[in-house]
């Protein structure tokens, strides 16, 4: 088994805590995505070029959340990811897709200036106010049991920091709902060790914006 990641990959992460739920070793590869992908993930993954790639007996399976429910299918046995009640599951479906379509794409966030970083700030604003009235008074987003829209969003919070400083707002003052389910999550031994250190991730933000020439 063998994942094919990167250290600051909010996808990457992903996976990372659904082979940790399971208890599943596997051998971690890391990417140069700044620099120059490896042969072995343009082999695998020839359509996107793009990491997390989980190679399971010498086959490619790719996209973060494809890859997280592959992982709860083979490994049935242990710690569900997903509900067993199909209507549950497709609720879960519907709200990790939320957070790659309405999350995930909020680069102007960080990378942005001006009226782009204002109008991508908003939209992070509108979509963690959405998220914050679908948690609830829940203590993960599937009720009493962490699952798989938790480790579809979770993996952002070790982004939230660069989030505040770029962005100018406070998700403990905004989202307090969502920040203490953050460290609900963070006691999960899965969850801490496969998340990154918010300071380094800062740092990888204020590089980036560098080379971007935002700095």
């Amino acid at each position: 088994m063998i994942l094919l990641d990167y250290w600051v990959s909010v996808f990457g992460m992903r996976v990372r805590i659904a082979l940790a739920e399971k208890e599943i070793k596997y051998e971690s590869r890391e990417e140069d995505l700044l620099g120059n992908k490896s042969d072995l993930l343009l082999k695998m993954n020839p359509i996107y070029k793009k990491i997390p790639v989980l190679i399971h007996n010498g086959k490619p399976v790719c996209e973060s959340l494809i890859i997280v429910q592959y992982i709860d299918e083979i490994w049935n046995d242990r710690s569900p990811l997903l509900p067993s009640d199909p209507y549950q599951r497709a609720q879960a479906r519907f709200w990790a897709d939320f957070v790659d379509k309405k999350v995930a794409p909020r680069p102007g966030v960080l990378w942005g200036k001006g009226e782009e970083q204002e109008a991508a700030r908003n939209e992070f604003l509108e979509t963690f106010k959405i998220l914050e009235g679908e948690l609830g008074d829940k203590p993960y987003f599937g009720g009493e049991t962490f699952g798989f829209v938790d480790i579809s969003l979770v993996t952002f919070a070790c982004w939230f920091h660069a989030f505040e400083t770029f962005g100018k707002f406070s998700m403990k003052a905004e989202f307090p709902k969502i920040t203490e389910w953050a460290k609900r999550c963070m006691q999960r031994e899965s969850v801490a060790k496969s998340l990154q250190d918010p300071q380094k991730v800062d740092e990888f933000v204020v590089e980036y914006r560098k080379r971007l020439g935002l700095e």
